[in-house]
């Protein structure tokens, strides 16, 4: 741009600039049509907006744009296209100078310059990638210590759903949003204290999602969404690229990217109803100050009523701010959330048939089967991150965050035994409570340089998270006698003691990785390798492990044609896995750290406005395995799953967009006790899972928009002997959106019908041997209105 300020000397009160990495030119701007959903703001507003969408870099002299407003954007349009609606009726034009469109008036000479201004033109590592075409996706997403990455440029599957997905499909908690995904399904259900998942056949539990890549500060039990810019998912273990999961998980890592603050000033109010008599209300607040370098973001939520689960009630809050600063050189980032929310009077089901040797039918999906029971969960937490651009080629970046979470009630053991073919089980449960204190940090270098006709992307990193985990002594009722079709009166535990400390865990590791760029970067060969170390003071036996962890991934673009062929080998020290099942005579036993390795290999195809992708890959880990006649859990087990993906997503045409896939999983447990179960199937991995989602805007009426998606699992295995099996299942959702104007107001109407047949089937499978019910019929609402 120095040379844009060279060719037309003046003075210049304010230049209003939005730009992204290369822009583009005005002929490739009106080549590449753009979905776009921007509200009526002023004129200066909406054209940093669609130059943020679009890329390409839009100049004008502010006091052009001073006072003017623009109507709201909705639909399929070019740049040029759309700025000639912006402008139609003022007497502006855009022209093309040097990659940038300029908007200027009559008369003008075209005497613009930037002056002294300074412009970051998405030179961050922490700018998020930009909206795939139909903005359910993004084009890429951060990967762990390489930052954020380009999709094609990747070497991993990878796939970051954005706000507007979030929004659109009324998503309270990521659970929600990972139902987008085929290659993830849940171990518990809607109603539970808990939202845990299944990723590539491997568990993942809620306490385990990192939030702006750092462990330990997402929010506990169920993760609410409001405060969320992206769910960004990796698949497989992530331990080079973003140290390890703090209970072990190996599956993949899910990356909460908080909200940041526009450059469009933003008031939205939402009011939802989910039935059957859930309200909420959800305020979204963002600004820019001085000169848009500062940023401020508020999220608050307050909801309250009955759940889907028979006689159950929700009371949930959350209050989030994000503050943000852009420097000339430099940027620093704040977030602070507090969440609460308190479960009473209930629980979905969760029935066991390791005593009866059969699998009976469903029950209803909304059966209560713990009437009287109740939980609470508070989490709060504080982040700091800051980067600094040493160079043109090299920055710095730290994070810093702090986390408390506390649990009091009936969060696990909510579950019963079957007994009899008519439903007869037996149920105790289970009173708890504690807290965990999170202290998480990181800190690196990057560098861009070249050696010879080799590009480099270097980085060096280091990790660290502490937690102090507490607990009370878990209080278990007394035995009583139930029905799964018509429950019963369960028997209450009584009140639990305090809690005492009875971990003190520190994960540490410091990591270096290499990305080494051929041909013109259409090889992109990426090498790395972490040191981790593990020390649990507190865990019988209490362990200090050390290993190194390397990881191998590259990228092949052999044709002009948009494809990336890729491959990865990864390897992580893992935090060794802790015994949930209450009835176990080792519950609460933390086993070893172990090593898990992945390999993978892939074709990326981007077709502009669609993209597949289709994956095959082999996941190892150690796990646990149960034995009946002691009643014990052993790690001597190992679990080897090797699978088959295909993703997709974007637009098939200007008003029909699509979002799924299919992944087939053969897991099997090898090494077990003996070699008695060498060959089963591992517990809760369906064979094969489908998910397809489609959206279409119809023609007739501007701004509606119909919408369905469709969930499938084939059957699976309840136990590691696989003596006892949960059927296949089929769910289907429908839905509808109208985006309109009230009074000069932007206003968006939502509604969609989940589970439309109300169907009954057992879901998922939790621990070894209990199975979890489907979610009932569930009507969804809600309400947007942009003040």
């Amino acid at each position: 741009m120095s040379s844009l300020s060279s060719r037309f000397p003046g003075t210049l009160r304010r230049l209003a600039l939005a730009c992204a990495l290369g822009g583009s030119s005005l002929a490739l701007a009106d080549s590449q049509p753009l979905s776009l959903d921007l509200p009526g703001q002023s004129l200066e507003a909406m054209v940093h907006a669609l130059a943020h969408e679009s890329g390409v870099a839009i100049a004008a002299d502010s006091r052009l744009l001073a006072g003017r407003s623009a109507p709201a954007l909705h639909g399929r349009y070019t740049v040029l296209q759309a700025l000639r609606l912006l402008l139609a009726g003022s007497e502006l034009v855009a022209v093309e100078e040097n990659g940038v469109i300029i908007l200027r008036g009559p008369g003008d000479d075209g005497a613009l310059t930037l002056g002294a201004t300074t412009v970051n033109a998405a030179g961050f590592n922490s700018d998020l990638p930009e909206s795939y075409s139909g903005g359910q996706v993004a084009r890429g997403a951060r990967v762990g210590m390489l930052g954020n990455r380009d999709l094609m440029d990747t070497p991993f599957s990878v796939t970051a759903y954005t706000a507007k997905t979030i929004e659109n499909q009324q998503s309270g908690t990521v659970g929600a949003v990972l139902r987008n995904d085929p290659s993830i399904r849940f171990s518990t259900g809607e109603g539970h204290a808990y939202e845990n998942f299944m990723i590539r056949g491997y568990a993942l539990d809620s306490t385990e999602l990192a939030l702006g890549g750092l462990y330990g500060l997402a929010p506990d039990g169920h993760v609410p969404t409001e405060f969320l810019e992206r769910v960004e998912v990796l698949k497989g273990p992530g331990a080079l690229l973003n140290g390890m999961a703090p209970n072990g998980g190996v599956g993949g890592v899910v990356n909460l990217v908080p909200k940041r603050a526009g450059e469009a000033p933003l008031t939205r109010l939402t009011t939802s109803y989910v039935s059957d008599g859930y309200v909420a209300e959800h305020i979204d607040i963002g600004r820019r100050f001085a000169d848009g370098r500062f940023g401020v973001r508020f999220n608050g939520v307050y909801g309250s009523g009955d759940t889907g689960v028979n006689e159950q009630s929700k009371d949930r809050t959350l209050a989030s701010l994000g503050l943000d600063y852009r420097g000339d050189d430099f940027k620093l980032e704040l977030d602070a959330y507090e969440s609460h929310e308190t479960l009473d009077n209930g629980s979905p089901m969760m029935a066991g048939f390791s005593k009866l040797k059969q699998v009976t039918r469903a029950p209803k999906p909304d059966t209560n089967i713990l009437e009287g029971i109740h939980a609470k969960q508070i989490s709060k937490a504080v982040v700091v991150r800051g980067e600094y651009q040493l160079d043109d080629n090299w920055s710095a970046y730290a994070s810093v965050g702090g986390a408390r979470t506390r649990y009091d009630g009936f969060l696990n053991g909510t579950r019963v035994v079957v007994t009899k073919a008519d439903g007869t089980a037996s149920g105790e449960t289970y009173n708890q409570a504690g807290y965990t204190h999170s202290l998480s940090t990181e800190a690196g270098l990057r560098g861009n340089f070249m050696t010879g006709p080799v590009s480099h992307q270097l980085v060096l990193s280091t990790t660290l998270l502490h937690q102090d985990i507490g607990r009370a002594p878990t209080v278990t009722g007394k035995e009583y006698t139930t029905n799964i079709y018509h429950p019963g009166k369960a028997i209450i535990a009584a009140d639990h003691g305090s809690s005492t400390k009875t971990g003190d865990n520190t994960l540490s590791s410091f990591a270096v990785a290499d990305t080494l760029g051929f041909l013109d970067e259409r090889v992109l060969l990426t090498l790395g390798v972490r040191a981790q170390r593990v020390r649990q003071k507190l865990s019988k036996p209490s362990y200090d492990e050390r290993k190194l962890t390397p990881a191998l991934g590259i990228v092949l673009k052999p044709w002009d044609a948009p494809v990336s062929l890729y491959a990865n080998y990864i390897e992580g020290l893992t935090q060794g896995g802790i015994v949930t099942d209450v009835n176990a005579a080792n519950h609460d036993e933390q086993f070893a750290p172990y090593v898990a390795k992945q390999m993978e290999a892939g074709v990326k195809w981007d077709l502009g406005d669609f993209t597949h992708t289709l994956a095959l890959f082999q996941i190892e880990k150690p796990s646990m395995i149960y034995d009946k006649p002691s009643n014990r859990y052993s790690d001597d087990g190992e679990q080897r799953n090797r699978g088959v993906e295909w993703s997709m997503f974007g637009e098939v045409t200007p008003s029909v967009r699509l979002l799924g896939g299919v992944t087939y999983t053969r897991a099997v447990l090898t090494k077990t006790a003996s070699g008695a179960m060498d060959g089963n199937t591992a517990r809760g991995v369906p064979a094969w899972s489908a998910n397809l989602g489609a959206e279409w805007d119809l023609p007739w009426v501007q701004g509606l928009t119909l919408t369905a998606l469709g969930i499938h699992s084939s059957s699976q295995y309840l136990d590691s002997a696989n003596d006892l099996k949960i059927p296949q299942w089929t769910r289907y959702d429908l839905g509808a959106r109208y985006a309109t104007r009230v009074l000069s107001k932007d206003v968006t109407l939502r509604a969609s019908l989940e589970n439309v047949e109300n169907r009954a089937y057992w879901a998922g499978v939790f621990n070894d041997g209990y199975a979890t019910v489907s979610e009932p019929r569930t009507l969804k609402l809600s309400a947007s209105i942009d003040f």
